[in-house]
This record gives structure tokens, C-alpha cells and sequence, in this order.
């Protein structure tokens, strides 16, 4: 009997009280984390567009620190796939990874072989492949032992200026998109709009969340880590331009932000999910790991393994309080779509 009185429960649990209005929940992720995070996004790839016109040079300081800025901002919104980063496959020209095939190295040097006239003309490479797209291929032009050297300086020069505006224009256009009306639909749903109710705005915030949270453990963790007899070091995120562990961390701190946002008021949910928050995010800090190249080792790779798990706990909260809070259902997976 105790297995359906638990099952009972938390179906009970899917529609409580509400301390404050849901819609006052979504309106403060909206306004507060949401537009926030996509206006640094795109002044941070300007500053990044806008160094490389004067250095476009791959060992240049100045350009490296455009780039980390503009990617650090990328990172703080890249669990906000929806609307306007998914219109025109916008997220993915922006952040194609994982790339299990190798293609996006592939691609470049291909272009920069035969010196592709496409990367001449800004509205040309729109339509090349996302692999030689947006932040991924970017630290490759500017990072990678072979990449970054191949071909002549003019040519990179122009591939590297390419990319950055390119960036530039894909962020501009998901803030626009955002600030001209998208944001409107998850602040008054009806049901003629894209999300008929409250209920349903304040749930594309918690599949963020999820997600998000989802994404951090399996994948920029669960990659690199692989299997205790086969681990995959080389396939840690941005371990070229040394940032893995840096998007761990950045994510944690945007996630967490926007989680608390959505539990408002509930004084029992926040403890609970700063508690969890806190127990991850310290262990991040005390990784002295950048790459993630302890998980050959035992021990050091038992402690990105413990990231890992702090990582499924903060999940855990997500699902089974913050979740039912805002009228979704034990067991929801936010990867299997509405």
C-alpha cells in the first residue's frame, strides 16, 4: 500500500496553494533572468565583434578576452532553448556542441584550405554548416594547435572577423526577438497565444531549469567522465580554451537564479534548493580541475563524480518540489517535449 499512498501524494502535491501568483513568478524569471541574460549576450558579442575588426590575430589577449566574455554570457542563458534561440536553429549556429563527429575542425579547415570566398560576406555564411558557426568554431580559430595556424593570417583574419559579426547578428536578433513581443507571450498567456495559461509559461521557465540541470550532469560532466574503465577526457566542452570546468560553474550560477526565481517566496523550497546548490557549486570551486583531465586518475575523477551526484540531487529538489509548485508532476521529463 505504501508504493500508490506515495504515488497519491505527489499527484495531490501537483496543484498546492500557491504563496504568490504563478504569474508573478514567471514575470520576475522574465524580467529579471530571462532579458538580463540576453542583453549581455548581445552587447558582450558586440565588444567581441567589434575587437576582432582591430585584432584578429589568434594569440591576442585582447580578442581571447572578448571571446571568454561573450562565451561567459552564452553560457548564463544557453538553458533558455526555446522561442527565440530555437527560431532559425539560432542556439545551434551558436553553440554546436556536442560534436561527436569531429565535424566542426573538419569543416574549417576545409574552408580555410581553399580559402571559401563565403566567409568574405557576413549575410554569405548564414548559410554555411553551424559546425563552422558560432562559439565552438570560434575557439577552435582561435585555440586549437592546428586550427589555429592553418592556411594564411589574411584568410583566418576574415574567417575570425566573419564569425564574431556572425555571433553578433545571431544575438541581436534572439534579443530583438525576445524584447519585440516573445517575452509579452510568457507575461500574458491567452488563448489565442503561444502558451494559453499562466500554468504553461511558468513551465517553460521550470523545463529550463530542468534541463538545464539535465544537460550539466550528463553531458558537460557525463562526457568527459564516460565509464570508469573508458574515460573520455578529450571530450570535455571547451577544453581547448581551458573553460570546461567554467561552464559547470557559470551554468550552476544561472540555473540557481533562476530556480529561486520560480520558488518565490517558498521559504522551505529555497533553503532546499539553495542547500543543494550550495553542496555543487562547492565542490566545482574545489575541483583545481579546468579540463576536467582527472578523470583518467581514480581519485581526482571520484571527485567529479561527486559534482555529478550533487548535480542529480539539485535535480531532485527540481522535480519532486519546485516542479509540483508550479503544476507540473512528479516524474515529468523535460526532454520529452509538452
Amino acid at each position: 500500500m505504501r508504493p500508490l499512498f506515495f504515488s497519491f501524494a505527489m499527484i495531490l502535491a501537483a496543484v498546492p496553494a500557491v504563496a504568490q501568483p504563478i504569474s508573478e513568478l514567471t514575470a520576475d524569471a522574465v524580467n529579471n533572468h530571462v532579458l538580463p541574460g540576453f542583453s549581455r549576450l548581445a552587447a558582450q558579442s558586440q565588444v567581441l565583434a567589434d575587437v576582432a575588426q582591430s585584432d584578429c590575430v589568434s594569440g591576442s589577449p585582447q580578442l581571447q578576452a572578448a571571446y571568454g566574455d561573450a562565451f561567459d554570457a552564452w553560457i548564463g542563458v544557453s538553458h533558455l532553448r526555446f522561442g527565440p534561440s530555437e527560431r532559425d536553429d539560432r542556439a545551434y549556429a551558436l553553440a554546436f556542441w556536442p560534436d561527436s563527429r569531429a565535424v566542426t575542425p573538419k569543416t574549417l579547415a576545409a574552408m580555410i584550405a581553399s580559402e571559401d570566398d563565403i566567409a568574405q560576406n557576413l549575410d554569405d555564411y548564414a548559410d554555411v554548416s553551424i559546425a563552422a558557426r558560432g562559439f565552438y568554431a570560434l575557439e577552435f580559430l582561435l585555440y586549437d594547435d592546428v586550427i589555429a595556424v592553418a592556411g594564411t593570417d589574411a584568410y583566418r583574419c576574415t574567417l575570425i572577423r566573419t564569425v564574431t559579426g556572425d555571433i553578433a547578428a545571431l544575438t541581436d536578433a534572439i534579443y530583438d526577438d525576445w524584447t519585440s513581443g516573445y517575452a509579452d507571450q510568457l507575461l500574458h498567456p491567452s488563448p489565442e497565444a503561444t502558451y494559453h495559461t499562466e500554468e504553461e509559461a511558468a513551465q517553460e521557465m521550470f523545463k529550463a531549469v530542468s534541463t538545464g540541470l539535465e544537460f550539466v550532469g550528463d553531458t558537460r560532466l557525463g562526457r568527459p567522465l564516460g565509464t570508469f574503465d573508458r574515460p573520455r577526457a578529450t571530450r570535455a566542452e571547451a577544453r581547448r580554451s581551458g573553460r570546461s570546468a567554467r561552464h559547470v560553474e557559470l551554468s550552476l550560477v544561472a540555473l540557481r537564479d533562476l530556480a529561486m526565481r520560480l520558488a518565490g517566496d517558498d521559504v522551505a523550497l529555497a533553503t532546499n534548493l539553495n542547500n543543494a546548490f550550495d553542496r555543487a557549486q562547492s565542490r566545482v570551486e574545489q575541483l583545481d580541475d579546468p579540463v576536467f583531465a582527472g578523470v583518467d586518475d581514480p581519485m581526482t575523477r571520484f571527485e567529479i563524480e561527486v559534482v555529478q551526484q550533487n548535480v542529480s540531487a539539485i535535480r531532485t529538489v527540481v522535480r519532486n518540489e519546485l516542479g509540483p509548485k508550479l503544476g507540473v508532476i512528479a516524474g515529468f521529463n523535460a526532454l520529452d517535449g509538452d
